[in-house]
């Protein structure tokens, strides 16, 4: 189980979506027991939905469409096989991620619609922060340009990975504040060689942690609760 002590919780006032901030690396293992034990209590009726911000210690996740080629360095930090959309990511420190456990049977069942949302919650988080982030119709993610390294250069700022069951989805996005991202030198992530990865703090914006969290609630209440 989660430790609650390192974690907040909190219904919203106006739904029926719990919010859960953890304020210290949260096992991979343990936030994906969690989300599959969530994901099948939402579907039950027996719990509300849940979006959870928090950061995992240094981790390789696999997605579906994973190729073990893509896995440069198979012992630098622990691996898991997700069950999530997507290739391969790293997830660390300075990292915010957001698992959104959502029920599309209540808001609208198309994934694909969901998928551009989270992609809209990311762009508007990245907005409030002066950073122009962009969707790719052949990339999964949201892309940053940067003249600055050459006239074609991208770098990734953000990952989306989900996974839906019985119109429950869960897993999600994650926000790249100031990971080591020399990190992301042990995978191709999310198998695109071509293109790099970036931070916010990689950027010139020198933001916290806290900061960011607050933004997230707010642009996440603007693209899934007021069009709800």
């Amino acid at each position: 189980m989660v430790n609650l002590d390192k974690t907040t919780a909190n219904l919203t006032e106006t739904s029926e979506l719990e919010w859960r901030v953890s304020d210290h690396p949260v096992p991979y293992p343990e936030a994906l027991a969690f989300m599959e034990a969530r994901a099948t209590a939402i579907a039950e009726g027996s719990a509300p939905e849940c979006v959870w911000l928090l950061e995992h210690p240094p981790t390789y996740t696999a997605g579906t469409s994973a190729r073990r080629e893509d896995l440069l360095a198979p012992e630098r930090f622990p691996v898991y096989d997700t069950g999530r959309g997507g290739q391969y990511t790293y997830h660390g420190p300075g990292q915010r991620v957001g698992y959104v456990m959502l029920n599309l049977k209540k808001r609208g069942p198309d994934v694909r619609g969901f998928v551009h949302d989270l992609e809209e919650w990311l762009i508007r988080t990245l907005a409030a922060f002066n950073v122009k982030g962009e969707r790719r119709d052949d990339r999964v993610g949201v892309w940053v340009r940067r003249p600055d390294k050459g006239l074609d250069r991208e770098d990734k700022i953000a990952a989306i990975g989900v996974r839906v069951r019985k119109w429950v989805t869960f897993h999600g996005v994650s926000l790249n504040i100031e990971p080591e991202l020399e990190h992301f030198s042990g995978i191709v992530p999310c198998g695109v060689s071509k293109h790099g990865v970036t931070s916010l703090v990689d950027l010139g914006h020198l933001v916290t942690t806290p900061e960011v969290d607050i933004v997230m609630k707010q642009t996440f209440r603007e693209v899934f609760q007021d069009a709800s």
